[in-house]
């Protein structure tokens, strides 16, 4: 992970602002309904919320009573959070060291943007296993990843670099996307996502296409109106378990158990 370019992207980006556009509204909605099944399951309710951005979901899940705790490695965005929401326990940190926190004390982990970032296998393991070692025996990792045929069918086919990407070696001979240290963004595959949790010794409860069709209709769905987009996110509900679907979408919600 480059730190550096990290930090520099999100002290342009408007993170704050992300979730607010209907099709982005697919995947913030899909996470919280996960985020509330498994919490459904929980005897306690005490979250971490690691690479918490903005606050998008801590906040939430705080204002609606939880014992929500939050670390995020930009300073921009932490102290955003932080002035959004004081009473939030929200901290600097890194999603490869949360000694800060003692084992088997979250029911709920979430891991929604260090899988993002983090480009190499083992800064990714890191990361799982140590979510791994502070949530309890009955609780859950939930874990979002940027999906390589997003990348390709989204930047490569409809933007036109694909040609591009093949001649600079930007993309394998299977078209995976590969990532360099310095990049900003790490694309994967289902057999990926399950490498990592192969290694990490978990369980899998649930994988999910997050957004599954949304990215592709922004146009569409940003027209529905309250009524139309509800049904959508209906479909979307019943269907983004599919395992057919998974690879398309551009986030893939991986939620996993001890």
């Amino acid at each position: 992970m480059n730190e550096e370019n990290l930090v520099t992207y999100y002290n342009k980006f408007n993170e704050d602002k992300r979730l607010k556009t209907k099709h982005a509204r697919v995947e913030y909605n899909t996470a919280m309904h996960y985020i509330n099944v498994c919490l459904s399951q929980c005897q306690t309710h005490r979250i971490l919320d690691v690479g918490a951005g903005t606050g998008a979901y801590a906040i939430p899940l705080f204002q609606a009573g939880n014992d929500v705790h939050a670390i995020e490695l930009v300073k921009h965005n932490l102290r955003t959070m932080q002035k959004k929401c004081p009473n939030l326990d929200a901290r600097e940190g890194n999603a490869m060291d949360l000694s800060k926190f003692e084992d088997d004390t979250f029911d709920i982990v979430l891991l929604f943007g260090p899988m993002y970032h983090l480009i190499s296998h083992e800064h990714k393991l890191k990361a799982l296993n140590e979510a791994k070692r502070v949530v309890r025996e009955t609780g859950f990792i939930l874990i979002s990843y940027c999906l390589n045929e997003y990348a390709i069918i989204e930047h490569g086919i409809k933007e036109g670099f694909l040609k591009q990407a093949v001649e600079k070696g930007e993309v394998d001979e299977n078209f995976h996307v590969i990532s360099k240290e310095d990049d900003l963004y790490s694309y994967v595959r289902i057999e990926d996502i399950n490498k990592l949790k192969d290694e990490a010794g978990l369980t899998r409860y649930k994988i999910i296409g997050q957004d599954g069709a949304a990215e592709y209709l922004k146009r569409e769905i940003n027209h529905m109106d309250e009524e139309s987009f509800a049904c959508f996110m209906a479909y979307h509900l019943a269907n983004c378990e599919r395992y057919e679907l998974l690879g398309a979408s551009r986030h893939a919600l991986d939620i996993l158990r001890k």
